[in-house]
């Protein structure tokens, strides 16, 4: 809705982390703002020609077309064989627990492997983490259809569990490099449907084809997909890296800069003073701004090494820095919020093969794959739910805070996607249950928690990286070290709580998790910003000669 009723008063402006001038409302600050719009540019872009922020609208969309379609690949090389559990227990003759150990070592290293991931990529460059990754996975798809027994599947999810982890965490840090923040939830949202997309239909797409060749073909067709994508990453990836700041970091003075404009306005100092202060911002800006390095040429952009624009510290130093923020309630909610999702994708794939594959239902192996559309086509609305629609709402609220925006604002969103997937969880369960039809549990059941895990998961992740922007990169890690583990432990304890428990029980007690755990997004809503005023000055110590990368 409308600009602010009240006049701002730089007296009430308590700068703390993640809060942010993001809209200019009195339309006369002297700061680089999106087309002839009021929103204002955070981080500003500089004029150095490798700024990923100065690219074309073009060549960022083809870019970030690259990282997407290569997560969308890792996601679902790491989770499309739960059609074929039930022909794997029949043929290696083993039970569907020992399968789910297979599965939680998946998420072991999927965890782990993002702590070694991470500061190699920001060292040493995200394309040749990228490029290694693919390299992994293609050789994890070769040893896998290869297996002969039980073990062969444990060796392909570690060595896959490794070759994925950049999905969970260097693909975000890649969109945060090539978009503003009011841009900031449709792209992670974008990538977040990636990791569920590929989730999703993978498993369709690996039902037809064991129900029509061997089960082998499977990963022989991800190695045909991943050869062709290997070769356009080596020629067309460019890094995404860059370092903003000079003395300063850019978004220090670009927050100070407009104080200063905002309390020469407020104290109708002369006009010639006013355009000192204003002139004081460029100035600031400037800093940044300079670079003597020339634009990348297209064969020094083919390196896969990059470190021009690496992250200063070494590397032990950046592998340690995200377990420290363990006492940052963000970072530690986000991670909790994206381990739950992680619970609510696992119970679906690993339980649909033994589920629909059994009376009443009895689908084929085809089919049986088939149901993961439910999920997919609720990941498609969640995207825009969670990403487009978030980024308006955060702009229209903090239009309605004068300009500034409060990362509590995005969390208000968190309502319906707590509702959907607790309902989504009871319609899954409980439909399988009751033996049900199955557009019970696959329709509604499934497209809930496809809805639910989408839009909470681009939520949460933005609002820890918004929190505490110079640690963006450590925030994702601790927040998918957490998540992983979750992941970790409930896969390993799914089918012994199931054999316990029962179905029935099972669903209640997923069902009241969700409520709490998504339901947690009030906690912040009410004291985020204490929060935040708790952890300013560890923050401040954190980053201190820190720029962003």
């Amino acid at each position: 809705m409308g600009k602010s009723k009240e006049p701002f008063s730089i007296e009430n402006y308590e700068i703390l982390p993640g809060t942010v001038h993001l809209v200019d409302i009195g339309q006369n600050l002297n700061v680089k703002k999106a087309g002839d719009g009021d929103i204002i540019l955070h981080p500003q872009p500089t004029n150095n020609p490798n700024d990923p922020l100065t690219w074309s609208k073009g060549k960022r969309a083809f870019q970030f077309s690259l990282i997407w379609f290569w997560g969308f690949m890792v996601a679902g090389s790491f989770n499309f064989m739960g059609p074929l559990y039930t022909a794997w227990i029949e043929d290696f003759g083993v039970t569907l627990n020992q399968i789910l150990i297979g599965s939680g070592l998946g998420f072991l290293f999927l965890g782990t492997g993002v702590t070694i991931i991470q500061p190699t990529g920001l060292k040493l460059g995200k394309q040749f983490v990228y490029n290694v990754c693919t390299i992994l996975s293609i050789v994890a798809c070769a040893f896998g259809s290869q297996t002969k027994d039980i073990a062969y599947f444990y060796a392909f999810k570690i060595v896959i569990g490794l070759a994925a982890s950049p999905v969970d965490s260097l693909v975000e840090i890649s969109s945060t490099d090539m978009f503003f923040q009011h841009e900031r939830s449709t792209a992670i949202s974008w990538l977040v449907m990636a990791l569920y997309g590929g989730s999703d239909l993978f498993p369709v797409a690996a039902g037809y084809i064991a129900d029509s060749m061997h089960w082998s073909w499977t990963y022989y067709v991800q190695i045909m997909i991943y050869v062709p994508l290997l070769i356009v990453q080596i020629f067309f990836m460019e890094d995404s890296t860059f370092r903003r700041g000079g003395s300063k970091n850019n978004e220090d003075s670009l927050e100070e800069g407009i104080l200063k404009q905002i309390k020469s306005n407020e104290t109708n100092e002369q006009v010639a003073t006013s355009e000192d202060s204003k002139e004081q911002v460029e100035i600031e800006v400037a800093s940044v701004n300079s670079s003597e390095l020339p634009k990348r040429t297209y064969w020094e952009n083919r390196n896969w090494v990059h470190r021009e624009y690496n992250d200063k510290r070494s590397w032990f130093q950046i592998f340690l820095r995200p377990f420290t923020l363990i006492t940052f309630p963000a970072v530690v909610w986000g991670g909790i919020i994206y381990g739950g999702q992680m619970c609510w994708i696992s119970l679906i794939v690993n339980l649909q093969a033994a589920i629909y594959s059994n009376p009443p239902y009895n689908f084929s192996v085809g089919i049986v794959g088939l149901t993961t559309l439910g999920m997919f086509f609720g990941n498609v609305v969640g995207m825009f739910y969670g990403g487009p629609f978030i980024d308006w709402l955060a702009v229209k609220l903090a239009r309605r805070n004068h300009g500034i925006l409060e990362p509590e604002h995005r969390l208000h969103a968190m309502l319906v996607p707590t509702v959907l997937n607790a309902a989504g969880v009871l319609a899954f369960g409980l439909g399988a249950y009751y033996g049900s039809h199955w557009t019970i549990s696959v329709v509604i059941g499934m497209g809930f928690m496809g809805f639910a895990m989408t839009s909470s998961g681009s939520c949460s992740l933005v609002y820890a990286v918004e929190c505490y922007g110079k640690l963006g990169s450590e925030c994702i890690v601790l927040m998918l070290f957490i998540r992983n583990m979750i992941g970790m432990a409930f896969t390993f304890g799914i089918g012994p709580w199931m054999d316990a428990a029962g179905t029935y029980t099972t669903t209640w007690l997923m069902f009241m998790l969700s409520l709490i755990i998504n339901g947690s997004y009030l906690i912040l809503i009410f004291w985020g910003k204490t929060f935040r005023r708790w952890t300013k000055d560890r923050y401040e110590r954190m980053t201190v000669g820190l720029v962003a990368h």
